[in-house]
């Protein structure tokens, strides 16, 4: 290895392969970076891949094609309509389901030598520790900042590596982090992005074919460290442009002044979810869906007169929008020119779910509209109370 230090196999080989797994197994077995060995390395491995989502479909796919004996899986959501464009692990029959039992069972069908161990729970630093501790590395295929740093810190205090991944419309990102041997993920990325200045997948989009080529990256570093074969990711960022279909690395150090990882903290409060003005706004200044909706009847008598601003995307007015709305993306009421053309009338903003139409608001009542309000919940909830039949996303 040229530029990194060799690293030790992370789990010792197991039991003897039975006649069953040297069939199953017989193209890892000639190969001899690989070979019985590292086979049975990957039979005696535990890992945990946190969310069984985008990433974590193709991740658990291959990890048990792969061989590896106990996976672990963190997820505590349901599988939606939406998650079938990229969460191929799931079918259209486990649409309702608990995401972590519908991956188990494609697993098992899969590998049935496989054990898969599930933790139906929402990760957070009450149970972090405890449920890392069982693993030797960890997958992290999560969507939101607070997690990931949760994992990384989980991860530095317990020793153990971990190999990240990150996807948002085209692009993608893997790297390993492993605090006892080179950088973690707050060398990386120091302080979390400003809330609200990252959109999610759900905002955002993301390419449906994407998570096969990150989660397949993934499951690649795993195998690299299980078995100790070839140069890892550890200290390199690769990023994935699959617009341009080009690859391109960035080196990661260790900041030698950086303080050690040595407890838990509240990593909801550390990224902060909103801004803090707009929390305010939103805590002092939200409406229901069916108080909107009363409203929106009062205006179509002429009893009431305001302006309903969506400040999502084109994209996801194009899906569903309610009526009656107008379309001013958010970056469009932060920046202040679209709000001028708004002077002295009442405001509602709402976006999907109500964090972004928030932010609007908290900027709106800086620039005066003291009767401006936001719609808590957002679309998602007019179309669960309201207007059932329009499409969700």
């Amino acid at each position: 290895m040229s530029s990194q230090q060799q690293l030790p196999p992370l789990v010792e080989p197991g039991a003897d392969l039975t006649v069953d797994e040297i069939e199953r197994y017989s193209r890892h077995l000639i190969i001899p970076e690989v070979g019985m060995t590292g086979q049975r390395r990957l039979k005696n491995a535990r890992v945990l891949v946190i969310g069984a989502g985008g990433l974590g479909s193709p991740a658990l796919l291959y990890l048990a094609a792969a061989g590896v004996g106990t996976i672990g899986i963190v997820d505590d959501d349901v599988v939606d309509t939406s998650n079938l464009q990229r969460q191929v692990i799931h079918g259209v029959d486990d649409v309702g389901r608990l995401k972590a039992e519908s991956a188990r069972d494609a697993v098992a069908r899969l590998n049935p030598l496989v054990d898969v161990v599930l933790h139906v729970v929402r990760l957070d630093s009450t149970n972090a520790l405890d449920i890392f501790s069982g693993y030797d590395l960890i997958l992290d295929g999560t969507d939101n900042f607070a997690t990931r740093y949760l994992v990384n810190d989980a991860a530095a205090i317990l020793g153990k590596p971990y190999v990240w991944g990150s996807i948002y419309r085209f692009d993608g990102q893997i790297s390993v982090f492993w605090d006892k041997y080179g950088p973690n993920y707050r060398d990386l990325y120091p302080e979390a992005p400003p809330p609200g200045s990252v959109p999610s997948c759900a905002e955002g989009g993301v390419l449906g074919m994407l998570p096969a080529s990150v989660g397949s990256v993934m499951v690649t570093e795993a195998i690299k460290l299980i078995t100790g074969t070839g140069e890892t990711l550890l200290g390199r960022l690769m990023i994935y442009d699959s617009l341009a279909m080009r690859w391109r690395e960035v080196r990661v150090r260790k900041d030698p002044d950086a303080e050690p990882i040595t407890h838990l903290v509240d990593y909801e409060a550390f990224c902060g979810i909103l801004p803090a003005d707009a929390a305010d706004a939103a805590d002092s200044a939200a409406i229901s869906v069916r108080e909107l909706a009363g409203m929106l009847e009062a205006r179509g008598r002429g009893d009431d007169d305001f302006e309903l601003i969506d400040v999502r995307e084109p994209g996801e007015y194009e899906i569903v929008n309610i009526p009656g709305s107008v379309l001013v993306p958010k970056a469009k009421i932060i920046d202040g020119d679209a709000l001028a053309r708004f002077s002295g009338r009442k405001l509602v903003f709402h976006c999907k779910s109500g964090a972004r139409s928030a932010e609007a608001l908290a900027v709106a009542q800086r620039a005066g509209f003291d009767s401006a309000v936001h719609v808590d919940g957002g679309v998602a909830a007019w179309v669960e109370e309201i207007e059932p039949a329009k499409p969700s996303y």
